[in-house]
């Protein structure tokens, strides 16, 4: 589509107001009367962006280079941000002999005096793999997948549909494969797409994720009152176009197909100003809905976080709705950068999938795809499908519309059964949704594992108790029987904000989102902060992690630590170090074993020794030395979790436990688990002495299998 440019758009807006009727209830003040603080980041011109992404462009090549990146690596710089004392926070693609890295996105961190501070990584380190040429056929690798794909039924291949060769470093060990997308009926309709990720040498299926990241196949038609819209003057009539929002357009697709909603489309124009008449009679009606809700919208992020947009450039996306037939959904796609809006069907009496949180929802999947890009399968497809329900929710709280106030219920005015699509003071009441954390979130639909996020931000804003809110019944109910005050809705998104836009990669997963969310609240409130402090607590009430000392001074004091034969600083644990929270410290490692990688997660804290998993023959072994036994019956604890390839009882892949070269047990592949697992070994023949200990991992030529370890104790 052709879009205007900033000076006609600043000369349209001029000419005209349009006016459906204006209501004295609206405001484009913060509905919490507050001033916003952007997340700590300074608003930037698309101009001065610009400049500075092509700075970023330029610098790529030694910045590559002093990360230690391979020869064949290229960093394609993608987002900037600014803090307000002028550190930069630059986002990174990659790609490898030209191919596209999944997985392999990055956040280089500057200091205000211009130099790298730090980098969070996707995959850490540099891309290896044996070729580009793949042993797999395109065409075998769409047969594939079409055979293989779960989230669509009676899957086939279009001609939107592609297949791509990309380097795939998701798992630890990077591997060539194909990206390829199938149709068929699922969530997002008769036409819904999915994308499956296939290993280009052994065909294996890696990936598969639904390609139209939707509002989870439900309808949302809302009539948001008597409006005012921003609409443009061309020749004898008007259109809704809104200049003062990137020249927004908002399309009647006249029912073509999801896959393809510009195919019928036709702008709305008329000679006069006033658009619909509140009821679906006028298809008018809906697009006025759409049109408000993407303007309030934009201003949310613009005056909340100084965005400009969905990528932060002062583009509008364009949005159609009237898409399909009996469509009950309404989806952002970031391939066509755009909007799609459904009628709904007789599920909810036929009402339009217009509704303010769902607008807020659709285009921040645009703002995730633009920032964090947070894959849309497993831990971190729940994380995304959570960030447009945080902020499809503040959007409505900003709008401060009187016919639809803030709350934080997801489509609460949907002509549905239960009242709501989903909740996020208590996920779990919709019977699907996870509202605490475990070891399964990462196996089941990725609306059904936002419940833990969304839980997580409603008791970091709201706090615990029950409540009403914008009408509704809310009650705070922490996994943990905890009980807190919350910070507020305004620290609460800011906070989110910056974590997704500053720490999050492709690969987050909640343990990972833990931090960065905890680091978030330390750059903008202070490292010893109560909105830090609320926040572990949020996240201990969704049964993630552990609560940080109050700052306020409520905590036992720490006791100090007594010596022991190795500087261990944590009395009742001979191992220095144990939970690796202090990297490599204490430990010997044959290989960069022990991470904070977000490929996989920690067991407590955000670091973990990962062992294996690299599909090969190979061996890693992780030691410490001097361990000093203590006397009566002492063990050792620690807890595992075994991901494997393999199949059946044969242990083709081990991790042997030694102390002082005596193997005390061996864990394989047919251990293989869910989530960690606590294991415990008996110290008593070393009562007394002092031992090297050491974890041995073997694996064999075919197939791989991961061994994560994490808080190891001897006592």
């Amino acid at each position: 589509m052709n879009r205007k440019t900033a000076l006609a758009a600043a000369v349209a807006a001029a000419l005209t107001l349009g006016t459906v009727a204006v209501a004295s209830s609206q405001s484009p003040a913060l509905a919490s009367g507050t001033t916003a603080n952007g997340a700590g980041f300074q608003a930037m011109t698309s101009v001065g962006r610009a400049a500075v992404l092509e700075q970023a462009e330029k610098d790529a090549k030694g910045l590559a280079k002093s990360l230690g990146l391979g020869p064949d690596e290229r960093l394609l710089p993608k987002d900037v941000l600014v803090d307000n004392d002028g550190a930069r926070h630059v986002r990174y693609d990659r790609t490898y002999r030209g191919l596209p890295v999944v997985g392999g996105d990055l956040v280089v961190h500057y200091g205000k005096n211009g130099k790298v501070t730090s980098t969070t990584w996707a995959h850490e380190g540099a891309i290896k793999v044996a070729g580009v040429t793949p042993k797999l056929t395109g065409k075998d690798a769409t047969a594939t997948a079409v055979r293989s794909a779960k989230h669509v039924k009676q899957a086939r291949t279009t001609h939107l549909d592609t297949s791509q060769l990309v380097v795939w470093a998701v798992g630890k060990v990077p591997v060539l494969a194909y990206r390829n997308t199938v149709t068929g009926a699922g969530e997002a309709g008769a036409d819904s797409r999915e994308a499956v990720l296939v290993d280009a040498a052994s065909g294996a299926v890696l990936d598969q994720y639904e390609v139209n990241q939707t509002i989870s196949g439900t309808g949302n038609g809302v009539n948001v009152g008597q409006v005012s819209i921003e609409t443009s003057q061309g020749g004898s009539g008007y259109t809704l176009t809104d200049a003062l929002h990137g020249s927004t357009i908002v399309y009647d697709s006249y029912n073509s197909p999801q896959s393809n909603p510009a195919q019928n489309a036709r702008t709305f124009s008329k000679s006069t100003n006033t658009w619909g008449n509140g009821s679906t009679s006028s298809r008018e009606s809906a697009a006025v809905d759409a049109s408000y809700g993407l303007a309030k919208t934009w201003d949310f992020y613009k005056n909340t976080f100084n965005r400009s947009g969905i990528r932060n450039d002062g583009r509008g996306a364009p949005a159609y709705v009237h898409v399909d037939n009996q469509l009950l959904n309404a989806f952002y796609d970031d391939s066509c950068f755009c909007m799609s809006f459904g009628d709904g069907s007789s599920q909810n009496g036929n009402t339009p999938l217009t509704a303010l949180d769902v607008s807020g929802h659709e285009m921040s999947h645009g703002v995730t795809a633009a920032t964090a890009n947070l894959n849309y399968s497993g831990e971190s497809g729940g994380l995304n499908e959570a960030t447009s329900d945080i902020f499809g929710t503040m959007v409505e709280f900003y709008a401060n519309n009187s016919t639809d106030p803030g709350d934080y219920y997801i489509g609460e005015k949907l002509r549905m059964g239960n009242g709501y699509l989903r909740r996020m003071d208590n996920p779990a009441a919709d019977g699907s949704s996870l509202s605490c954390y475990s070891s399964r979130a990462g196996q089941v639909d990725v609306h059904y594992s936002s419940g833990i996020a969304n839980h997580f931000f409603y008791l970091t804003a709201e706090g615990t108790g029950a409540k009403t809110i914008g009408g509704l019944p809310h009650n705070g109910t922490p996994c943990n029987g905890d009980s807190f005050n919350g910070i507020g809705k305004d620290k609460a998104a800011a906070i989110w904000y910056r974590a997704l836009s500053t720490y999050m990669t492709s690969t987050t997963n909640y343990s990972s989102a833990r931090t960065a969310t905890l680091q978030a609240a330390a750059d903008l409130y202070g490292s010893n902060s109560q909105e830090r402090y609320i926040v572990s607590k949020a996240w201990a009430a969704v049964s993630l992690g552990t609560a940080l000392p109050d700052p306020g001074g409520n905590q036992s004091p720490t006791p100090t630590p007594t010596s022991s034969p190795t500087g261990n600083p944590n009395p009742g644990n001979a191992l220095t170090n144990g939970n690796f929270e202090q990297g490599a410290t204490g430990w010997t490692q044959s290989a960069n074993d022990i991470t904070n990688s977000t490929q996989q997660q920690a067991h407590g804290g955000s670091w973990y020794a990962w062992m294996m998993g690299y599909g090969s023959a190979a061996s890693e072994t992780l030691s410490q030395s001097s361990v000093a036994v203590p006397a009566g019956s002492p063990r050792l604890t620690f807890w595992l979790k075994v991901t494997t390839q393999e199949s059946g009882s044969t242990a083709y892949d081990t991790l042997k436990v030694s102390a002082n070269g005596q193997t005390l047990a061996t864990y394989s592949n047919a251990n293989a688990s869910s989530g960690y697992v606590q294991k415990t070994v008996d110290l008593s023949a070393f009562a007394g002495q002092s031992v090297n200990l050491q974890f041995t991992g073997q694996e064999d030529a075919y197939l791989s299998t991961v061994f994560l370890i994490d808080d190891v104790s001897v006592g």
